[in-house]
């Protein structure tokens, strides 16, 4: 618009002034050219001695040699005038040219240079911005937009997703370790999205976590899109899974049985939230152990939110079945029916697994399997039975009183009816007596504990 603009204001009068020059040059040219036709001066004969007619007397004397060099003059005088015009339009044509493209590149090089800025943005979002955010995660909202990481950065701080960095593997991908600048460390996980259950928890996951805040569920960091495959970084925990302690190769050795109940507490406390305190509440649907991750302090976190639901908004046509064999409460499994009395059942099959270290489901033979709540429920009631169920790790470590209600609480967790399983804001206040205070409980530690009878 501004070069239309130009174009009006300096090529227009320029027209106007060349148009008055040349009337200007016609005006001067015509009482030299025109004589009246009525007078002519001089008579010519043919050569049959016959007068000649006046307007061819006249034809003649238009042409005669005087007035031809006289238009000679004057056609000499109109062509000077035409180049230097002619020329002067061509150097403003040319002027208003070079303008313009100066003015493209001007344009594309504010273009580029905010590409570059944004590039440089992204790329900027590195191991300042995350552990900004990390550093400071009990002190900033949650609900403000997560951060955006580069591919190539999350490809050099996994050494190119190598094997060796593998600390975990889940449903649509492995979860990797990743080291940033300055040794900060983190957590990816990689999920290649071919259909849409996966993008699904994808899109679902960094939304929940990005609005929910609590020191004991897992903390986001950021996520990142790249073709077809999906980023999601946490920040990392380094004594992995809940899963790997109990049943990988240490067989839970680390966990003695005030940590084990720090890790029910902190995970009760983490349901509670979800329950009571998000609006709408949050369902977890997918609890196990391999989804409570563990720092270097053995504080639980719960992790995977993909399956999460939002109180309410499920009904049996809606929603697809969906968790882990094992941990499915019996009125999900068998008619679809999900309640946060759901959580509470995979919540006691947890409580389970801390007590006597044997995996949620167990193959008998090739073709048949048993779930812990089934072979464990008749000695759970049995006082005298119970003890000899116990993880050895931790057996004869513990008061026994203290192990009869943990065993009442799972007991109660399991049940068959959901209406008879517990809130988890009363599992939360039965547990809270039993851990030390220096791991978050109420429980004062005066001497080492032992098996005492009840």
């Amino acid at each position: 618009m501004n070069l239309l603009l130009l174009l009006r204001s300096v090529f227009v009068p320029i027209c106007l002034f060349c148009l008055s020059l040349l009337l200007s040059f016609n005006n001067a040219r015509l009482p030299d050219l025109i004589t009246p036709i009525s007078s002519p001066t001089t008579t010519i004969t043919t050569n049959a001695n016959q007068p000649i007619s006046p307007i061819f007397a006249a034809t003649v004397q238009v042409v005669s040699p005087g007035m031809m060099k006289n238009n000679h003059h004057m056609n000499k005088r109109i062509l000077i005038a035409l180049i230097v015009v002619s020329c002067a339009l061509c150097a403003i044509l040319s002027t208003l040219f070079c303008l313009w493209i100066f003015r493209l590149k001007k344009k594309s090089h504010k273009s580029d240079s905010k590409s570059v800025q944004r590039a440089d943005t992204v790329r900027g979002l590195s191991l300042g911005t995350i552990s900004g955010k990390f550093n400071s995660i009990r002190r900033i909202s949650k609900k403000g937009s997560v951060s955006i990481i580069e591919y190539q950065l999350l490809e050099a701080a996994t050494d190119n997703f190598s094997e060796s960095n593998i600390l975990g593997e889940g449903g649509f991908g492995c979860v990797y370790k990743a080291c940033f600048d300055n040794n900060f460390l983190a957590a990816v996980k990689r999920m290649d999205v071919g259909g849409q259950d996966a993008e699904r928890e994808f899109e679902k996951e960094v939304d929940l976590l990005n609005r929910i805040q609590h020191p004991d569920i897992i903390s986001l960091l950021g996520y990142c899109i790249h073709d077809e495959t999906r980023f999601i970084i946490y920040e990392l925990m380094q004594n992995g899974s809940l899963e790997r302690q109990l049943h990988g190769p240490s067989h839970g050795s680390a966990l003695t049985w005030h940590i084990r109940m720090k890790i029910a507490l902190d995970t009760a406390r983490a349901l509670e939230y979800l329950h009571e305190n998000c609006n709408p509440p949050v369902i977890h649907r997918d609890l196990k152990s391999s989804n409570i991750l563990l720092d270097s302090n053995f504080k639980a976190k719960i992790s995977d939110f993909g399956l999460a639901v939002i109180s309410g908004s499920q009904n049996k046509n809606n929603i697809k079945l969906s968790g882990t064999l094992g941990y499915v409460a019996p009125e999900y499994l068998l008619d679809g029916k999900l309640t946060d009395k759901s959580d509470v059942y995979a919540f006691g099959v947890i409580l389970l697994e801390l007590l006597m270290g044997r995996k949620p489901v167990e193959k008998m033979t090739p073709t048949q399997c048993q779930s812990i709540v089934t072979w464990a429920m008749p000695q759970l009631t049995d006082r005298s039975k119970l003890p000899n169920i116990v993880d050895p790790v931790i057996k004869n470590t513990m008061d026994l009183k203290h192990l009869f209600q943990v065993a009442a609480v799972a007991v109660l967790c399991v049940q068959p009816e959901p209406s008879y399983r517990p809130l988890i804001t009363d599992v939360l206040h039965s547990l809270v007596p039993l851990v030390p205070v220096d791991l978050g409980g109420t429980l004062r530690v005066t001497e080492s504990v032992g098996p005492q009878s009840a």
